[in-house]
Formats: C-alpha cells, sequence, structure tokens
C-alpha cells in the first residue's frame, strides 16, 4: 500500500507561481513512477504531467508545457508540481498519482488539493 498526501493548493493570481508537493509513505519502494492529474468542475479526470522514479523521464501534457515542471526528490519519497504562469483555465483539483508497474497505470491516489488562478 502507498499512501499520497498532496499540499500547496490555493489561490494563484494570473501569471502567478505556485508549488504543489505531494508526500508518499508506506510502500514507497514499489512506486514506478509518479504524477499529477487534474479534474476541473464538471469535467474528468486528466493526465498532466508523469515523472519515472528511477531515471526522472518526464511527460506534460501540451497545455502545461513550458509552464509546469514536475520534479522528484525519490529520497524524501516527495513529488513537485511547479507551476508558474498558471492560467484561468488551470483551475481544478490536482491529484497526485504513483504507480508500481511498467505498463502506465497509476493505481495509487491521493486526495487532491484545490488549485484557483483568478485573472
Amino acid at each position: 500500500q502507498v499512501q499520497l498526501v498532496e499540499s500547496g493548493g490555493g489561490l494563484v493570481q494570473a501569471g502567478g507561481s505556485l508549488r504543489l508537493s505531494c508526500a508518499a509513505s508506506g510502500r514507497t519502494f514499489s512506486i514506478s513512477a509518479m504524477g499529477w492529474f487534474r479534474q476541473a468542475p464538471g469535467k474528468e479526470r486528466k493526465f498532466v504531467a508523469s515523472i519515472r522514479w528511477n531515471d526522472s523521464n518526464t511527460r506534460y501534457t501540451d497545455s502545461v508545457k513550458g509552464r509546469f515542471t514536475i520534479s522528484r526528490d525519490n529520497a524524501k519519497n516527495t513529488m513537485y508540481l511547479q507551476m508558474n504562469s498558471p492560467e484561468p483555465e488551470d483551475t481544478a483539483v490536482y491529484f497526485c498519482a504513483a504507480g508500481s508497474g511498467a505498463d502506465n497505470v497509476f493505481n495509487y491516489w491521493g486526495q487532491g488539493t484545490q488549485v484557483t488562478v483568478s485573472s
């Protein structure tokens, strides 16, 4: 079992910055990748970014490329999402996720943290 706890959400102005954190606990040695997803009101949960745990290989959805940066500190079992120049369209509940396999399946989820971007 892996437990994930997000933090760092809140209200930010467009053009500002915000950093989300996700702390993992439990059987963290089994984690092969971690990622961020987001869900806006009335919308489906969608992929934002991911990072492979051992080699830091990263992927991003097109809408956040150049603005958001995912990183990790495996010694601290913590993942981050640096949000630079957020836009109102980035407003959503952001969820931390982790996977323990090699098939890009995220099978552990945090409770989410609200990010609201004001114009």
